[in-house]
């Protein structure tokens, strides 16, 4: 089964990246850096910009953090990485771009929150100013709500007229309508300012799943701009990964979605393009995006004589993202390969055979030889304590001969 098609949105350029339209799904990332450390928040760039995100959020808070945006952007480029910078703004987001124009330029998206923008009759005041920047600067600008800085005088707003009804609305109902009717009405405000109807990218991020797909399910038929998917403080390690699949992958199997960011809380000494990582994994599986090379493994049983299948799974997996950056230039369409490491006799010829290449390691009792498939059919038997290499060898081999020119 096949994702449903893309919900339509209008095409939004943010620098050398196209959102929405025609344009596959993007992979987002945000640093966790102090901003005006500029070395240290360009190497992090550069490290989620190499994992594969095409856009990289910064948060700009401080004077120093705005003034530092030049520097970064100026060391991304001398390292031969256009990846986007995004200025994620809250509070004093007006004062930072009208001080230091330079940072306003060399970022390529605003992010800007309507909840925190400004609180009384400074919001639309300071919204605006905000505005006028992405207008002079001719930037797009993502308006992103979150659940957990909603603009609480629409919220009162929307619990007074919930109030009032024959029949009120549960309190769920009206928290998602808030979250939706902020984002919306930010997008026509911006657009009276004279920002263009294909400049703005919304999003309305929640910490729920059921609640984060009730909202983009809402949303994504009230709109044409495109919308940024992300479950906020989705949380640390599995709990992370799961809930954010979960939610995500519902979305987007309902063609909802041109950019996704996965906000996972890093564990400790845990590289930040984790995170990077799971989102190519959530497009990859549904089919949407291909990055690196599947492996296909089983997971073990009592038929299997040895973990060797798993350690040589491993070692497979990690060769194939190790080489899948050089493979990229020559042969781009290598992503999609499918490799299937297997450990006995029972699935291992079958899943070999309806992989791309595979390998099915004998399992207890069986001959202690390891037949390779290639293309559906039988090749190689490899046996011996060059198992791992000969396998890599052979998947080298076959690389070059379909994928190269004269494939």
């Amino acid at each position: 089964m096949s994702p449903a098609p893309r919900h339509r949105t209008v095409p939004v350029r943010v620098g050398p990246v196209v959102i929405g339209g025609d344009a596959p799904v993007a992979v987002q990332s945000m640093t966790n850096t102090d901003t005006a450390d500029a070395l240290r928040t360009a190497a992090q760039v550069a490290d989620l910009a190499r994992a594969g995100s095409e856009l990289v959020r910064i948060t700009v808070n401080t004077e120093e953090a705005a003034a530092a945006v030049p520097e970064i952007r100026e060391r991304l480029d001398a390292m031969g990485l256009d990846v986007p910078l995004i200025g994620d703004f809250h509070f004093n987001g007006h004062r930072l771009l009208a001080k230091y124009p330079a940072c306003a330029e060399a970022l390529a998206k605003y992010r800007i929150n309507p909840g925190n923008v400004g609180r009384g009759a400074k919001r639309d005041e300071q919204f605006a100013q905000m505005i006028e920047f992405a207008c002079r600067y001719e930037k797009p600008v993502r308006i992103g709500v979150n659940w957990g800085s909603l603009d609480q005088e629409l919220l009162a707003r929307k619990l007074d007229e919930n109030a009032r009804l024959p029949e009120p609305l549960p309190l769920e109902r009206i928290n998602h309508d808030a979250l939706i009717e902020s984002a919306l009405e930010s997008a026509r405000r911006a657009e009276e300012l004279g920002l263009a109807h294909d400049r703005i990218i919304l999003s309305c991020k929640m910490s729920g799943v059921q609640d984060l797909i009730a909202v983009y399910s809402d949303l994504a038929a009230r709109c044409d701009y495109p919308l940024h998917l992300g479950l906020t403080e989705a949380g640390m390690g599995i709990k992370g990964i799961v809930a954010s699949t979960a939610a995500l992958s519902i979305l987007l199997q309902q063609g909802i979605g041109d950019t996704i960011r996965i906000s996972l809380t890093p564990e400790p000494g845990a590289p930040r393009t984790q995170e990077v990582r799971v989102a190519q994994e959530i497009l990859q599986s549904l089919g949407l995006r291909s990055f690196t090379p599947q492996v296909i493994a089983c997971p073990g049983c009592g038929r299997t004589s040895s973990d060797y299948f798993q350690r040589l799974a491993e070692e497979v997996e990690g060769y194939l993202r190790e080489r899948m950056p050089q493979w990229q230039t020559r042969y781009p369409e290598a992503a999609a390969m499918k490799v299937a490491v297997m450990g006995c006799v029972v699935n291992g010829p079958g899943e070999s055979r309806h992989a791309d290449i595979g390998i099915s390691l004998p399992g207890s009792g069986e001959r202690p030889v390891a037949p390779v498939y290639i293309d559906g059919e039988k090749g190689p038997t490899l046996k011996g304590d060059t198992i791992a290499e000969d396998f890599k060898r052979i998947i080298e081999d076959y690389v070059a001969r379909r994928y190269g020119s004269g494939g």
